[in-house]
């Protein structure tokens, strides 16, 4: 392959997961452009080539169209082996699939939040945003007419993830007891794992850079709690490569177990509460059947409160690469990774037999 040759990255400065694949593309160095998909794109080549409406889509220079950005980093990892973003070694390998899973999946609760919540700060922002995206050759005033219209799909989507009146105030107190972790960390630490990004810091990208350092009022809380944050983003945003080591040692600092515990604690309840209605509806069900986007409800504890929130299969499938990854290690490799799970109280799921297990097939979650 030649490797000069330019991808094209179908994304938007405000999607969380165009965020993720942006960062990624810039620290690999890899030749891309970016173009926006407006109503007319989605339409003659997102929609027909992907069979899906999502963005992030990478069209590579082979003509290969590629959407879901965990299958695109390591698609473009295959191409790209120089700087790998996945550690070589066990503990900091499971780390950075276990916080790839936290930026993707939990990380997802205040970018929604704090983004369709503040109605009287965001709104004008958004609706320009979405009506310039998809209307492009529209006057300013209908963009943002339409823009409204297309926003408001997503701003229903909040009492689905659980987040409501309730659990909305103990969501930003947990946000701002993570961002205090967050900034501790990288006071000492350019990257999560040391001196370069690894996958972890392209998943926590998405959410931070996407939805919570550019919509109005979550930017401003950013820049008010932790500047620090705000420096890491930058560093992650930029075209400036930075290849120095990972931690010696296969270490974990100690600023990153808060972070590493909240996953824990916070989100993997939900990940095996999910898995447990998964396995309900699977049941009798062949191998190969389309697993819908959500198959119920079920309740979440947001930091201490309680709502429904939909049954997403998806974060089963994302769980099961750090899975995989501890079951598949040696007994030598995996003791360091089942000491630090034990140690953050968070070791049980990884040793229970996940019963059914999900594949990626044409863009779509289906029974593996």
């Amino acid at each position: 392959m030649k490797k000069h040759k330019t991808y094209t990255l179908y994304g938007a400065e405000f999607s969380m997961y165009s965020g993720k694949v942006r960062c990624y593309l810039r620290k690999k160095a890899i030749p891309y452009r970016e173009k926006y998909p407006s109503i007319i794109t989605y339409k003659r080549f997102i929609l027909p080539r992907t069979g899906v409406r999502f963005i992030p889509v990478l069209h590579t220079p082979e003509d290969q169209v590629l959407q879901d950005t965990t299958v695109i980093i390591d698609a473009l990892e295959a191409r790209f082996p120089e700087l790998p973003v996945y550690p070589d070694t066990p503990r900091q390998r499971f780390v950075s699939l276990l916080l790839e899973l936290f930026g993707d999946e939990w990380l997802l609760l205040p970018a929604m939040h704090y983004r369709w919540n503040f109605p009287a700060d965001n709104d004008d922002f958004l609706f320009r945003e979405f009506g310039g995206l998809m209307f492009p050759w529209l006057p300013g005033f209908v963009r943002k007419k339409l823009g409204r219209k297309i926003a408001r799909r997503f701003q229903g989507y909040i009492p689905m993830l659980g987040i409501t009146e309730q659990t909305g105030p103990a969501l930003e107190a947990w946000f701002e007891a993570l961002l205090a972790d967050l900034g501790r960390h990288f006071e000492h630490h350019l990257f999560l794992l040391g001196g370069r990004p690894t996958l972890a810091d392209f998943a926590f990208a998405g959410p931070l850079y996407g939805h919570l350092s550019r919509d109005p009022y979550p930017a401003r809380l950013l820049r008010a709690k932790s500047p620090h944050v705000m420096d890491w983003i930058g560093r992650m945003t930029s075209t400036a490569q930075f290849t120095g080591p990972l931690l010696p040692a296969d270490a974990i600092p100690d600023s990153l177990l808060p972070i590493l515990s909240r996953c824990v604690l916070d989100q993997l309840p939900y990940i095996t509460d999910t898995s447990r209605s998964l396995d309900k509806w699977a049941s009798g069900k062949p191998a190969g059947t389309l697993v819908p986007r959500s198959i119920g409800r079920q309740p979440v504890n947001i930091n201490g409160r309680t709502a429904e929130r939909l049954v997403l299969p998806y974060s089963v499938w994302m769980f099961q690469r750090p899975y995989d990854y501890y079951r598949k290690l040696t007994d030598p490799e995996r003791q360091p990774v089942a000491e630090l799970l034990a140690g953050l109280g968070g070791l049980e799921p990884f040793e229970e037999i996940l019963n059914t297990r999900l594949d990626r097939r044409g863009n779509r979650t289906c029974l593996a």
